[in-house]
Formats: C-alpha cells, structure tokens, sequence
C-alpha cells in the first residue's frame, strides 16, 4: 500500500498518537488526510503539518461516535478524492477505576459504573470499528461502481486499516472498561481481515505500550515513574513518533497482517 499520494483518515488527531500518525502521514507524501477529533485543536494540528510537504490536510471537529458525523466526513473526502486508502481510528478515553473496591465510609462494595463502562466501549471499540467499515464500504461502492468484484492481486492492494488497541488488552489494574475495548479490537481486526480482503483491503491492529501522550500523563509523573518505567526495558515512555512510524510500516508493508506489538519491552509483575 503505497502512503504517497493516498488518501488517508485519521481520528484522535488533535493529540498523542493520531496527531503523530497524521504527521507521519504527511511527511510521507500522503495526499489528502482527514484529521477528526473532537477538539478544536484538531485546526491548530492541521496547520502546523502543512510544512511538511504538498498535502492537503481537512480538520473536521465531531463527535467521532456519532453515525452521522462519520457518514459526514467519508462524504466530504470520498467525494473530492474518490477513495479513503487507509484508515487509522485513533481515537480513544480511559475513565480508569477499578472493578469492585469496598467504600471505606459505608464497607459497601462499589461497583464500576455501567454506564461508564459503556462509554468507554462506544468510544474505543464500537467507534474505531465502524470508522474501519466505513472504509471498506467506500471501497466496495467504489469496485461496485467499476464492475470490479473479488480483488486480485495484481490490481495492487486497496486499502489498509490499522485498529489502535493497546497493551492494556492484556489487562491492567484498574481499567476493566479500556481494556475490555481494547481487546475486543483485536477480534475485530482478525474478522475484518477476513472479510476486507475480498475489496483488496488489510486491516491490522497495533498494540501500543505505555506512550508520552496527554492520556498518560494524566497519570502523574509520581505514578509513571514508580509503576510504569521499572517495568519498561526502555526505561522511558515510548515516543509518539515511534508509534507513527510503526502504524505506517503496517499500511505500507503489504506482508505485514495480523498484530504488532510495540510495547517497548514492557513487562508488568503479576500483582
């Protein structure tokens, strides 16, 4: 899949990963990319990448969970540029707790919050899938309106998809919500591999440790310090950029399927 002169969808791209990945992006000569978020700052992040070449970069502020907005976005580029190339759904929350803790005031248990629990799998599972299928549709009508039906190999690959999970989705204490949506992407990702093919399109899934992203440093650097570099090889938060690079080696990397691991080397104690 080759990134120059694609035309790509990035969410999340106000910050942390999704704006590294946007940069990256662009700085390999992509030629179009949608950068969503929620946030405003998602025109700020579109106007300090122009530097970096000729592509053209189109902020849209939205709710990345809404059906509508999505439908929105894909309309606006698809229409200007044909097809989406590739699709990386970055977007994501933690509302951290954890699953039973006993109140010290009534010795009652508290429960993590349902609704809560919802949340977090609307926005960082059901959310980053369908933006993935949205893709795929796009492509689809695309063959559709070509007379192209099964794809073959010699027509080059399609489109690539790259589901932002992370290495929470092995579990960790306190994140019973983000770690059941992150694992439930990797299910996703092998199915929609399956199926995408058929349009000539990859999706793969990247597990990302713990990175130097607004999301981690809510932690406090007490917190990241003490619970999170002892157990890094590296002995440091992974880059943004780092991240980037490897999500544009899995769109590019025709081979490269399945899931990838950047964890930097990290490796809780079981307690």
């Amino acid at each position: 899949m080759e990134i120059k002169n694609g035309v790509g969808v990035v969410t999340g791209a106000a910050s942390g990963i999704g704006r590294a990945v946007a940069n990256e992006l662009a700085r390999r000569g992509a030629k179009a990319i949608a950068l969503v978020d929620r946030s405003e700052a998602v025109i700020e992040t579109a106007d300090q990448i122009k530097h970096l070449g000729h592509t053209e970069l189109q902020p849209f502020v939205g709710d990345t969970t809404s059906a509508e907005f999505r439908k929105h976005v894909f309309d606006r580029v698809c229409g200007q540029y044909d097809d989406v190339n590739f699709c990386v759904p970055a977007a994501g929350i933690t509302r951290d707790a954890l699953a039973v803790k006993i109140n010290r005031e009534t010795g009652e248990p508290d429960i993590y919050p349902s609704d809560t629990f919802r949340l977090v799998i609307e926005v960082d599972l059901v959310a980053p899938v369908y933006w993935a299928l949205e893709t795929v549709a796009r492509i689809a009508k695309s063959r559709k309106r070509r007379n192209l039906r099964r794809w073959e190999p010699e027509e080059g690959m399609q489109g690539a998809i790259v589901l932002v999970s992370s290495v929470s989705s092995n579990g960790v204490k306190g994140q019973i919500a983000y770690a059941a949506a992150k694992a439930g992407l990797d299910g996703a990702a092998a199915t929609l591999s399956k199926e995408a093919i058929f349009y000539g399109v990859r999706c793969a899934v990247i597990h990302p440790g713990f990175t130097d992203t607004p999301m981690v440093r809510v932690l406090g650097d007490e917190y990241i310090s003490t619970h999170i570099l002892p157990d890094t090889q590296l002995r440091r938060l992974i880059r943004p950029e780092e991240i980037a690079d490897a999500i544009c080696f899995m769109i590019s990397n025709s081979a490269v399927s399945g899931e990838l691991w950047a964890d930097a080397g990290w490796h809780p104690s079981a307690a």
